[in-house]
């Protein structure tokens, strides 16, 4: 079929690797299994595309699926100040990319018949009016997009602070949120990002439709909610996920050190420690985790980042050095039976090895599908935007993940309990009952993209909107 006959969907991915991994492989999908054609736009924050944002960037071009545009940054110094939160920064950063992204689109060809953003991309949607394509949010998780979707709702219900409220916060379809799990923009009603939130989700209600990174058997109650439930402002919701990073070792993965260390372990023995690419810890926080560790005794692979600069004080002579914050002796106690890596990783590689039996996360949803797709229980360590969220449908919902009792964002988690969750989800009865239950999940994920699978199924009903507006776009065009 030539490019002419197909749907040709433009997606817009906001600057971010997390973005980009889940946006890429939806367009692959939508290639390979659904005979789009798609035009890949990546936004940027500044001029240089960061290490991670250039392997994939590198990587999507190598594959030839998709048409890949790299954007030039745009300014918002005179909008958001440098110390904006990430909410508010994006947004306004993807609302002054609209000049740049209307030239883009303007010359392709076949016009394009739909448009795809991220949920930090909504204010791009008025770029698709113009060259009337359909309009679709592609979001992460199940429960927070249904908070997204339902907040103009509690906007107009609940007085005074979302903090301040004495019971859980009611979404439909979803478990009680207790008031301090709500993601970072509802934390301040005064602030800029407060009202950039709500009005995200007012704009997402009048899209053409949600895309989630999820599947009906992960997420049956939450998206039977968002589609049945007024609440939700009934826009149709397309669960397509589990849509992943795939593997595709590079030279320096092939040949890592870490990689044959974990070949000599015993199968689901080592516990894989990130906290994502933004993700930080304060100093004493580190030497808990360090102690909890070491008084676990079990094998792991741990990678270090130093505290932030307001967490370590620069007088103790530290400086930038991840190791200097662990405790005196340890790596010398721990000897062989750990790894600690101050530099990059190969995530998927690990979580999808043989010996990997547990991840602590801060449960990122890409890096939460990617556990579960390998077949891996977690210890749940949400540090911001909806990761708490994650971390409570995965422990008390899902069943897949342990967490601790006092959130990692409200103070210092204790070595005791470290070791106890370590040990619950790597050698306990709970933690077996755990990873027979995340394989369950990981083989109905795999079922769900296939042909004839949930996600496969609703990405073919989407490619047929998409021919029957190109179908009415080429009648407007020859007229009657």
């Amino acid at each position: 079929m030539d490019n002419a006959s197909k749907p040709h969907a433009v997606i817009v991915s906001s600057p971010g690797v997390g973005h980009l991994v889940c946006n890429l492989e939806l367009g692959n999908r939508l290639v390979a299994d659904h005979n789009f054609h798609v035009t890949f736009f990546v936004v940027l924050e500044s001029p240089g595309a960061s290490p991670g944002e250039s392997q994939l960037i590198q990587s999507a071009t190598t594959r030839k699926l998709l048409h890949v545009v790299v954007l030039p940054p745009v300014d918002v110094s005179g909008e958001v100040g440098p110390n904006a939160p990430i909410f508010t920064r994006l947004t306004a950063v993807m609302r002054e990319i609209r000049p740049i992204l209307r030239s883009g689109i303007s010359p392709l060809k076949p016009s394009p018949t739909a448009i795809i953003v991220d949920v930090f991309g909504t204010p791009v949607l008025d770029v698709a009016d113009e060259f009337h394509m359909l309009k679709y949010v592609f979001g992460t998780s199940a429960w927070p997009l249904a908070l997204m979707l339902y907040v103009p709702i509690l906007d107009k219900e609940i007085e005074g602070e979302y903090l301040d409220q004495k019971e859980p916060l009611r979404i439909p379809g979803c478990m009680a949120v207790r008031p301090e799990d709500v993601v970072n923009p509802l934390l301040d009603r005064t602030k800029q990002e407060y009202n950039m939130f709500v009005q995200v989700g007012s704009e997402m209600r009048k899209s053409d439709g949600v895309l989630v990174n999820t599947w009906e058997d992960l997420d049956a109650t939450t998206l039977k909610a968002m589609r049945e439930e007024e609440g939700f402002g009934s826009v149709p919701v397309y669960a397509v996920g589990p849509l992943i990073k795939q593997i595709e070792p590079s030279e320096a993965s092939k040949k890592s050190d870490l990689l044959d260390w974990l070949d000599q372990q015993p199968i689901e023995s080592v516990l894989y420690i990130s906290f994502g690419s933004l993700g930080v810890l304060s100093a004493q926080q580190i030497t808990e985790l360090a102690w909890g560790l070491e008084q676990s005794q079990q094998r792991f692979i741990w990678v270090l980042r130093p505290p932030s600069k307001r967490d370590s004080s620069e007088e103790d002579g530290r400086g930038n050095d991840a190791l200097n914050y662990l405790p005196d002796g340890f790596r010398h106690r721990i000897g062989n039976l750990g790894i600690v890596v101050t530099q990059w990783a190969p995530q998927s590689d690990i979580l999808s090895h043989r010996s990997t039996g547990g991840f602590l996360s801060h449960c990122g949803w890409n890096s939460s599908l990617e556990s579960i797709m390998s077949g891996v229980p977690m210890v749940t360590w949400p540090l911001y935007a909806e990761q708490k969220m994650n971390a409570t449908k995965l422990a008390e919902e899902v069943g897949v993940a342990v967490r601790p009792k006092i959130a990692p964002t409200k103070g210092v988690v204790g070595r005791e309990e470290i070791e106890m969750m370590v040990r619950k989800v790597m050698e306990d009865p709970e933690g077996k009952a755990m990873r027979a239950r995340v394989k369950e999940l990981k083989i109905s994920g795999e079922k769900a993209l296939v042909e004839g699978g949930s996600s496969f199924n609703a990405m073919s009903h989407m490619a047929k909107q998409c021919l029957i507006n190109a179908m009415s776009q080429s009648q407007i065009v020859k007229g009657p």
